[in-house]
């Protein structure tokens, strides 16, 4: 794991399965319909349990680019904020991934979670490209780092080297070097 000191907040890269990550809330790359099919939601109904789904889909349909929160079931998290990144279609596109990232933090924000953990969005089924997404993910985590008030935790978590490291070098370009960490690995307990 990396991490890089913004105002008010740690933004923490990671490789690993975000079902198994402990935060208030874990991410999912969802479709505007809100059904959990394959790649993060599919992780994250097998862990959970589908009472998930069955809670986010409830709340739906919603417009791309927006979100919804629901419990977290058997995840190690507390709730699951539903991130729209594709329309019915299943296709994605700058504007839904920079919008979702920006209305998950505000989610995360006004119901005073400390800590969020973010999938790539788009980048899986979506077919996005993850340099793409990394730069957009961050540019809405750095728009929102200086109004933080309770979020003081943003991890992104990856799935996969190719990922991890593209995310990394993005982050190190945008954000300068990052913080000393001695357990500085891609993987980390």
């Amino acid at each position: 794991m990396i991490a890089f000191a913004l105002p008010s907040l740690t933004l923490e890269i990671q490789e690993g399965d975000i079902a198994e990550t402990d935060a208030d809330a874990v991410v999912n790359a969802a479709n505007s319909e809100l059904w959990m099919g394959a790649g993060v939601a599919g992780a994250l109904k097998r862990r959970g349990g589908s009472s998930i789904e069955a809670e986010a889909m409830a709340q739906g349909p919603i417009e791309p680019g927006t979100c919804v929160v629901t419990g977290a079931g058997q995840l190690e998290a507390r709730h699951v904020i539903h991130a729209a990144v594709m329309g019915p279609d299943l296709r994605t596109s700058a504007e839904y991934i920079a919008g979702a990232t920006t209305d998950a933090l505000r989610l995360a924000e006004e119901r005073a979670m400390a800590s969020v953990a973010f999938p790539a969005f788009g980048t899986g089924v979506g077919g996005f490209p993850v340099a793409s997404c990394a730069r957009l993910m961050m540019e809405a985590v750095q728009r929102f780092a200086p109004r933080a008030r309770s979020v003081s935790r943003i991890r992104f978590v990856l799935f996969g080297a190719r990922a991890y490291g593209e995310f990394a070098r993005v982050a190190e370009e945008m954000l300068g070097p990052r913080s000393p960490d001695p357990s500085d690995s891609p993987r980390s307990a």
